[in-house]
């Protein structure tokens, strides 16, 4: 609904990119099953270890989006990935059973379209075993890109932090309502104004300050946040949002009891049915005040 974003890798150019990668690696891996298969005196055709190779991938790629979305809804930090490793663990083999099971029917299918029955000679527990061994290599190799995609993303974007007190002072602000947030950005460290909030967004387990245009996202929930600002400013519009009623420019009703509130700097806020009643009588204090 905000306009002005900061540009991410949107998921049709990381599927996109995936795609190629993954294809490419399977026609190469089936032109070297067909030479190794030569060398030992078999006639393989192409078209099975083709057929071998797509069926894996279209798995992969089915699959991907939910992995996606489960690093970055249990994303693993230094403080996290102790406790979320066992649940990364046991999503691999999930993963793992579902890529197998999908991948052996794609396989039957094909070859039944093609005249031919698909035999094959292992076992359900030794295919699936063999297959988990190579896939959770895989699983991990995929998070730990998406992590470091994302680790730098937030890196290159700039991430806020609260003002942490001094050892041996006070604290520069006062810990229940925070006048600055410290934002790092590539090595670089600036202070950011809470005043200049224009209005927070909830994004899993961060939530993204909007600041001049620029997102910086803000390792903490909604409701966490949402204590610490002054509640006669910052006002919850949406479940998902908390805006400063100070860079509010107009109120737009909408159908059904929402409405759009319209930002200083251009953006578009969606306001609840729910928290519009409340959000008026929280502007109309400000203004009075």
């Amino acid at each position: 609904m905000a306009n002005g974003r900061a540009a991410r890798w949107r998921p049709g150019a990381r599927m996109l990119v995936w795609s190629v990668i993954l294809l490419t690696t399977a026609v190469a891996n089936a032109l070297v099953e067909v030479m190794d298969a030569g060398r030992r005196g078999e006639d393989l055709g192409l078209w099975q270890p083709m057929i071998w190779e797509l069926s894996s991938v279209t798995m992969i790629l089915l699959t991907l989006p939910v992995l996606w979305w489960g690093c970055q809804r249990w994303p693993l930090h230094t403080d996290t990935w102790k406790r979320r490793l066992p649940l990364y663990l046991l999503a691999s083999v999930a993963w793992s059973l579902v890529h197998v099971t999908g991948m052996m029917g794609l396989r039957h299918l094909a070859y039944a379209a093609l005249g031919y029955h698909y035999q094959d000679d292992a076992t359900w527990p030794v295919r699936l075993l063999y297959e988990y061994l190579k896939d959770v290599r895989a699983f991990f190799t995929f998070v730990a890109i998406e992590h470091f995609f994302s680790w730098f993303g937030r890196r290159r974007q700039g991430e806020a932090h609260l003002l942490a007190a001094p050892d041996d002072a006070p604290p520069v602000d006062a810990v229940e309502r925070p006048e600055r947030f410290l934002v790092r950005k590539l090595g670089r460290d600036f202070l950011v104004a809470t005043g200049d909030i224009e209005y927070a967004q909830a994004a899993g387990n961060y939530v993204n300050l909007r600041v001049r245009g620029h997102d910086y996202p803000l390792r903490s929930t909604m409701a966490a946040l949402e204590e610490r600002l002054d509640p006669g400013i910052f006002v919850r519009a949406h479940r998902s949002w908390l805006v400063n009623v100070r860079h509010l420019v107009s109120i737009e009703p909408l159908d059904g009891g929402e409405a759009l509130l319209h930002m200083d700097d251009g953006g578009r806020v969606p306001c609840s049915r729910r928290q519009l009643p409340s959000f008026r009588q929280a502007l109309a204090v400000q203004g009075a005040a």
